[in-house]
């Protein structure tokens, strides 16, 4: 039975729902307070729009809770099919594995790292890293330079972010957009604005730091309350014929950085995590160290282009899990913390399904 649903947040999760909601029949109004569809990479917006795309859920072993691997293993078809779903022009959607390099220096981080990748009591039959050698390496990525140590993830991929956003908010079937409309409060079957309420049979709240309550009501044992900003800084880079064709991490001791082709012509290059709430421009000491860690690895990109440098923030609970809270009503979806890409599509589905399962509100009476 269609329903009339309201949501609160224009981002990844927003724009998910919006489609697959649409896409079942229900009448779907969207509220956000970005002035528009596009982004503004001024550190402000949805974080979605910054993320790299990558869905490594073999990789985020290293320190995810087992539940956010699952979800990842779970979102990857997921994600194939939504892409075809999509229809023409497709966002790029591959799943050629990725890599895990690491220089001679850094080959005691890297065990670690792998010994968590691929524990003893891993699943029988689950894909495991698999050692290269250096002609195998080259084989793979020819514009790579020989390092000391690397790995082939199987059956992990990337996904482009722009491409998808873009596609999930102009090919949702009727949906209302509203934009620079920030949602102040969500009840169950209410959204509230600066210019009154609007009534509506579920809202679905997922604002990420957006729905953190003002600081002097903020109330500690609430969830929400406890949402904290994770800053993540990327450098877009234009490098024609790079011929990179998979993600790849570079295992450091300080930092997981991280490089994935956009396309023929482009790169985009970043940190995993910070912690800081800190919004401002990225610093000269991190794009050097970033720009450093990629050249290293790949010798061509001493010409690339430098298009942008971003940052922003990714919401994060205590425990670095995702959660959902569904209630007759209302939805709500936060903390997916630096895994939002890696999980987006199986959290809806959990989402959707636990809404499924509540009462209507005349059954609650």
């Amino acid at each position: 039975m269609a329903a009339d649903i309201g949501i609160a947040g224009a981002g990844l999760l927003g724009r998910l729902l919006a489609w697959t909601l649409a896409r079942a029949g229900h009448r779907v109004e969207v509220f956000d307070p970005a002035p528009g569809p596009a982004p503004a990479f001024d550190g402000q917006g949805a974080a979605a729009f910054s993320a790299a795309g990558m869905l490594c859920p073999l990789a985020e072993r290293e320190h995810a809770p087992p539940e956010v691997v699952a979800l990842g293993w779970r979102a990857l078809p997921r994600w194939r099919a939504l892409v075809e779903q999509l229809g023409a022009p497709r966002p790029r959607f591959s799943q050629q594995g990725s890599l895990l390099l690491a220089h001679r220096g850094d080959l005691g981080s890297a065990q670690r790292a792998l010994a968590r990748i691929d524990p003893p009591e891993a699943p029988a039959g689950s894909p495991r890293p698999q050692r290269l050698t250096a002609a195998e390496l080259a084989a793979l990525e020819p514009s790579l330079a020989p390092v000391a140590a690397a790995w082939l993830l199987p059956e992990e991929g990337l996904i482009d972010p722009l491409a998808t956003l873009a596609a999930l908010q102009a090919r949702a079937p009727g949906v209302a957009w509203h934009w620079g409309r920030p949602v102040r409060q969500v009840e169950p079957g209410c959204l509230h604005f600066d210019d009154g309420p609007r009534r509506y049979a579920t809202v679905f709240d997922v604002r990420g730091l957006g729905a953190r309550p003002p600081a002097e009501g903020r109330a500690v044992a609430d969830w929400p309350g406890r949402l904290r900003g994770v800053r993540g800084e990327t450098v877009w880079l234009q490098a024609p014929g790079h011929g990179l064709q998979r993600p790849l991490r570079l295992l450091h001791p300080r930092h997981r950085v991280y490089l994935v082709p956009r396309g023929p012509d482009g790169l985009l290059l970043g940190a995993t995590e910070i912690e800081s709430e800190d919004r401002s421009p990225v610093s000269l000491k991190s794009a050097v160290e970033l720009m450093s860690a990629a050249h290293s690895v790949m010798p061509g990109l001493a010409e690339a282009r430098i298009l942008r440098l971003d940052r922003n923030l990714r919401p994060a609970l205590p425990d670095h899990r995702p959660r959902i809270e569904a209630e007759p009503g209302r939805v709500r979806i936060n903390g997916l913390f630096r895994h939002g890409w890696l999980m987006a599509p199986a959290l809806v589905d959990d989402a959707l399904a636990a809404w499924a399962g509540m009462p209507e509100p005349e059954e609650m009476a």
